[in-house]
């Protein structure tokens, strides 16, 4: 009798170890992605996503709400001399079969200097050489609006 209960959920946990693995690897994608913006290394964050791939943020304005739509390749090219870092925490996967969903709080710091926070939501696909970023929305607030890094302000000096 065990034995044939051991069999019946055998496959119950092998799915849920695909799916914990599968979650463990949207989310280092999504921090690879943060990684690459921090060391002002477009071509690696463009890397990880397919071709056409949108990104879209959104901005709260006294004017109202500026929403601006680019394309993975415009992110390629382009100087960036400032030192930006982008900083993600809490992360949560969401995976079914070959798609998957990364939220992903974030504060964002230019120069040194805070410049806000947000969520970045990343929506991905199981592609033959692995998971790529399909699109990537992501707001821009200031707190209390979005929720600080619990790392707390970048130490100065």
């Amino acid at each position: 009798m065990r034995v044939l209960l051991l069999l019946l959920l055998l496959p119950v946990h092998l799915v849920a170890q695909t799916q914990r693995a599968d979650s463990l690897a949207v989310l280092a994608i999504a921090d690879s992605a943060l990684a690459a913006i921090s060391r002002n290394d477009f071509v690696a964050f463009t890397d990880l996503m397919l071709e056409g791939t949108s990104i879209t943020s959104i901005r709260e304005t006294p004017e109202g709400r500026r929403i601006r739509v680019r394309m993975r390749e415009a992110d390629r090219a382009g100087d960036r001399s400032d030192r930006l870092l982008e900083r993600g925490f809490r992360g949560e996967a969401r995976v079914a079969g070959p798609i998957a969903m990364v939220w992903l709080p974030y504060d964002f710091h230019v120069n040194g200097a805070w410049s806000h926070c947000g969520i970045d939501i990343f929506t991905m696909v199981r592609s033959d050489t692995g998971w790529k970023i399909s699109s990537l929305v992501y707001s821009l607030l200031q707190p209390p609006a979005c929720a600080v890094h619990p790392d707390g302000p970048l130490p100065t000096g």
